[in-house]
């Protein structure tokens, strides 16, 4: 039987302000992304998500992005190298901690939002990031868009990467994201479950103009901050295991 890693992007919530349901999405997937801090997320909150994937059979990652808790981390910041480097390692060691304090441990690493967007292109930053894992545990695998610089950067640095593709984001031709904002970057529904089974049954996903992308992912992502992230969740869940796919952990 095929099988496919189903992951998404948690602990989110800080303070009074929460981001999605993080225990009812964990019901529906494999891998949680689990903010460590700088974009989203309190050590409270954290460690309750911790908490829940354990209870929930799911592996732990962490979700290090930019110092940005206004933008939600999904803005570009030209970080010095070096400073990058230094907060990527902080996020993680963060994130191990509460881990491993309900009994778990950080399996692999996953860059958030607007740095995960900048290393898929810029290398620079792609070498800042692919030194602070290698840093931390050169075992620790590095989840990655698929055909992008950081992929490259971090192969070459003898990093373990994991392909992920998108279930409920656009693709434009160059095999990038569609940027928020723009009319159709996000899909939902039969759209989103659509893709999922194409992603994992097939190999390939058509972008905005109609090219038709080759794509080998390891891990499918759904975004658990969405108002609709539970639905959509058991929903792909169940549209992968109709076709046929199981829904299991990489590592």
């Amino acid at each position: 039987m095929t099988a496919i890693d189903l992951n998404s992007d948690l602990g989110e919530s800080f303070g009074g302000y929460t981001v999605g349901d993080d225990a009812a999405v964990l019901a529906a997937v494999s891998s949680a992304n689990v903010a460590c801090g700088f974009h989203g997320g309190d050590p409270r909150g954290i460690r309750a998500t911790c908490r829940s994937a354990v209870d929930a059979g799911v592996v732990i990652g962490a979700h290090p992005g930019y110092r940005d808790l206004a933008g939600f981390g999904r803005r570009f910041i030209d970080v010095e190298p070096g400073e990058l480097t230094d907060e990527v390692i902080y996020q993680i060691g963060a994130l191990q901690a509460l881990a491993r304090s309900v009994g778990s441990e950080v399996r692999y690493v996953k860059p958030h939002g607007g740095l995960y967007n900048a290393i898929a292109v810029g290398e620079t930053q792609a070498r800042a990031v692919a030194r602070a894992v290698r840093e931390v545990d050169p075992d620790l695998p590095l989840m990655v868009l698929s055909g992008s610089v950081i992929e490259r950067v971090a192969g070459e640095s003898g990093l373990r990467t994991v392909s992920e593709a998108f279930a409920d984001r656009a693709y434009r031709p160059d095999g990038t994201l569609v940027k928020r904002g723009t009319p159709g970057a996000v899909l939902d529904g039969d759209a989103a479950v659509a893709q999922a089974i194409r992603l994992a049954a097939e190999g390939r996903v058509t972008a905005v103009d109609g090219t038709e992308l080759a794509i080998s992912p390891e891990s499918i992502c759904l975004h658990g901050d969405d108002p609709a992230a539970v639905q959509l969740a058991r929903r792909i869940r169940e549209g992968l295991e109709g076709a046929g796919i199981a829904i299991r952990s990489f590592v």
